[in-house]
């Protein structure tokens, strides 16, 4: 009677512990899909870069150095990989010149009422917008796989699996390049 019992709580045990590293594996895979749609939204945005570069060119020459801190940014950014925090600092740092990329544009008003240079503008403030709710969805999902690993009992199976606590995606929000759409006639 005894073995039985013993052998229906070890069952217990181990079907508790399949549930919750089950559990903590869905949480993962939130994580890691939220990492690959800021991942696509950030490269979009990479992808955007160079052909705004090309039309304030036209316009506005003299920026040349603009134009490579721009150029040098974004290969960082794309070279920083799959490492959160990094990544983070390389999109803040890109943002910085695309900002001042964007002020510049608006100093040409031939520029502002070319229609590729607005329809490129809307394309980067919509892949921000996209930017911000893949990273709300992310670091959603980093607080409750960190809550999950951290809380007991999962993080005993956390710790056996080798389930790790995951950093949040950071981009510091006052160098975001979110531009301003002027699409009224006057300055």
């Amino acid at each position: 009677m005894t073995t039985f019992i013993l052998l229906a709580l070890a069952a217990v045990v181990l079907i508790g512990a399949v549930v919750l590293y089950n559990q903590l594996i869905a949480k993962r895979q939130m994580v890691n899909n939220g990492w690959a749609d800021i991942d696509v939204q950030l490269k979009r945005r990479a992808d955007l870069i160079p052909r705004l570069v090309s039309v304030v060119q036209g316009y506005a020459a003299h920026e040349k150095q603009l134009f490579a801190d721009v150029a040098a940014r974004r290969a960082a950014a794309l070279a920083a990989g799959d490492d959160v925090a990094t990544r983070g600092a390389a999109e803040s740092e890109l943002s910085r010149p695309v900002a001042r990329l964007i002020a510049v544009a608006e100093a040409y008003p031939d520029l502002k009422a070319s229609q590729n240079f607005l329809d490129l503008q809307n394309e980067l403030s919509a892949t921000e917008d996209k930017i911000e709710m893949a990273r709300r969805f992310f670091n959603g999902a980093v607080r409750e796989l960190n809550t999950a690993v951290e809380t007991f009992p999962t993080n005993i199976v956390a710790a056996l699996g080798a389930i790790r606590t995951r950093q949040y995606f950071e981009i510091e929000s006052a160098n975001r390049a979110a531009p301003a759409l002027h699409l009224g006639g006057g300055q």
